[in-house]
């Protein structure tokens, strides 16, 4: 899995010009789902993620975690986080899982995330989306396979 996790003020998505999803302070998370990863892979990243202490304590540190401060996620689905420019110009995407497998393990993501005491809204697997957020920091984080030991 590839997670770009924006810590937000607040953010959207919209498809077809309707609001599907939006929250408050919190993160807006991109998910890419890789064709190796499996329900485990879900439970330690969603379990990682919702740990982060990228929020600010009273001294002004980045202590405090998603639910420290009554955060929530907005989880939209990316499969070109598995863009792979290494050879011309088109990206290859080979490495991004199924369109089936992967949904799959997004829905389990975010059912997951839930199941932690994470509010959670989604977009929707496999949409155009139009996505809006105002990012709080800038501060934005980027979990990959580095992290994940099977």
């Amino acid at each position: 899995m590839r997670l770009v996790i924006q810590r937000v003020t607040s953010a959207s998505v919209k498809v077809s010009g309707e609001v599907i999803g939006a929250i408050e302070k919190g993160y807006l998370v991109f998910l890419g789902v890789g064709k190796e990863d499996t329900e485990k892979t879900a439970e330690f990243y969603a379990a990682k993620m919702l740990k982060l202490r990228i929020f600010e304590d009273e001294n002004g540190k980045t202590n405090r975690s998603l639910t420290d401060v009554g955060g929530s996620l907005l989880i939209v689905s990316q499969f070109t986080l598995y863009a792979d420019c290494s050879h011309g110009n088109r990206p290859s995407f080979t490495d991004a899982g199924g369109a089936e497998s992967a949904n799959a393990l997004y829905e389990y993501f975010a059912r997951e995330c839930r199941k932690l005491g994470a509010r959670v809204e989604t977009g929707h697997f496999g949409a155009q989306m139009e996505v809006t957020l105002v990012n709080d920091g800038p501060f934005t984080i980027v979990l990959g396979e580095e992290l994940y030991k099977a």
